[in-house]
């Protein structure tokens, strides 16, 4: 779910998502994009909104609107996500993960627009009681892993700079991080210890997942060391819909529901998805029609399961582009998880009353191993995963027992060497950040189970 390389945006929209490339925006008359661009077959001559004179590009569904009706008709399912689902309060300082694909490109316009208003809100305002949310991009270099020639790493990092100073008002700064600095800076060369590390991972597949995995893990460790409080992603229903599928095929279905929500605070900062509503193809589409740049040099296309869904849906979407919106509709019909929502406490103040019920306590009723997480991938542990872990810190002997015993069930068939006589190596090569979790679990344990042990013959000695 994090910064992932795809066609409709890479750090946006997510590692599955099959959207066509989007150059940028394309010289020529906009009245002549218009009339041979469209979604869905049929599109009406005129908008079907504002009964305009203009010509109409078709959406999903076949209404036809004109160019100012369906940039409303898009920035409105983002507007109403981020209301709805209070993923940004006054308070906020937002980060944005870009890639410079029309999904995050998208991502970054609409929550300029509304920070542009939300500071002149501020300004107008005669108490100025609520400030306005602050905005970051950040971008996952992942050139360690490629043979792409520097200067195009540069150029593009440089289009990336261009694109968020052309935003104005509100200062947003640009943080540039290689995946490799996810590990430990004791490394004297963190690009050769991201490559044996994948390089001990046999399925194609899961390296490809292990890769989004550090890609989350790095846009966590921009946001806490400069201060964010959200992170936002460009995952839009596209991606989401080839998720399903290859999370399915993957039998990671316990912990599907948790991947296909607006919210998700699992992770020490908490991510949203604005454009949950949005078909990939709407959004290189708007690109288009509003000459918004992109910049994809540095995209990576997905590989194995991954690969193959996205080649599927794309081929479901030519038949017709609402079934991605079908099968994501039905993975949403699974019981989230009580870290799918925001916690009423320290947000109410920001709100007006008609959002407040869409504000979930954490379910204290919840079982206890729906809080655990994979220690790679993060999925919610199953209650055979659960009772697993539990009767493995009973008897484990190794601390390797322990690593191997957190790692949910998929990560151990697709992403741990298939030689368990490589694992101390491949848990050594591991970001600290994850293992050290563990550790301190462990500790933890350690220490309860000696008080307990004391007190029992503290009362031994009494009796």
């Amino acid at each position: 779910m994090a910064a992932a390389a795809s066609a409709c945006g890479g750090a946006g929209c997510g590692p599955h998502c099959s959207s066509p490339s989007a150059a940028g925006a394309e010289e020529g008359d906009p009245a002549e994009r218009m009339g041979r661009l469209s979604i869905a077959a049929g599109a009406a001559a005129t908008c079907g909104k504002c009964d305009g004179g203009g010509p109409a590009v078709a959406v999903s569904g076949g209404a036809g609107m004109c160019r100012e009706c369906f940039r409303a008709y898009l920035f409105g399912k983002f507007k109403l996500a981020v209301t709805s689902n209070a993923m940004v309060c006054p308070t906020d300082a937002v980060l944005l993960a870009f890639s410079g694909g029309p999904a995050s490109r998208v991502s970054l316009q609409f929550i300029h627009e509304m920070q542009s208003k939300a500071i002149q809100s501020w300004e107008t305002s005669n108490s100025q009681a609520l400030p306005a949310f602050g905005i970051g991009v950040a971008f996952v270099d992942e050139s360690a892993l490629s043979v792409r020639p520097e200067h195009k790493t540069e150029t593009a990092a440089e289009d990336i700079e261009s694109i968020v100073s052309s935003l104005s008002p509100g200062n947003k700064q640009v943080h540039f991080a290689p995946l490799e600095d996810v590990f430990s800076s004791a490394s004297e060369d963190k690009a050769a210890r991201l490559k044996e590390v994948l390089s001990m991972i046999d399925d194609e597949t899961g390296r490809d997942d292990f890769v989004c995995c550090l890609r989350m893990l790095s846009l966590q460790k921009i946001a806490l060391e400069n201060g964010y409080t959200k992170i936002m992603l460009g995952t839009c229903a596209s991606g989401r819909a080839c998720h399903v599928l290859s999370a399915t095929v993957k039998g990671q279905g316990y912990s599907l529901p948790a991947d296909v929500q607006y919210v998700d605070t699992r992770w020490e900062v908490p991510v949203v998805l604005p454009l949950h509503d949005c078909l990939a193809q709407e959004l290189s589409l708007l690109c288009e029609l509003d000459s918004l740049k992109t910049q994809q040099l540095l995209d990576r296309p997905c590989s194995g399961i991954n690969s193959l869904v996205a080649s599927f849906v794309s081929r479901l979407r030519e038949e017709n582009p609402s079934r991605e919106h079908t099968i994501l509709r039905t993975a949403q019909k699974l019981k989230p998880f009580s870290f799918n929502k925001f916690s009423a406490n320290g947000y109410h103040d920001f709100l007006p009353s008609r959002l407040r019920p869409k504000f979930q306590n954490v379910d204290t009723n919840e079982s206890n191993f729906s809080e655990i997480l994979c220690l790679i991938c993060g999925s919610p542990f199953s209650e055979s995963e659960f009772q697993n872990l539990e009767n493995t810190k009973h008897k484990a002997q190794k601390k390797i027992d322990l690593y191997t015993a957190h790692c949910c069930q998929s990560c151990n068939f697709q992403i741990l060497p298939a030689a368990t006589d490589a694992y101390e190596h491949f848990f050594s090569l591991l970001p600290k950040s994850w293992t050290e979790k563990v550790d301190a679990a462990s500790v933890s344990n350690s220490s309860l189970r000696d008080q307990i042990k004391d007190y029992l013959l503290e009362e031994d000695d009494v009796n």
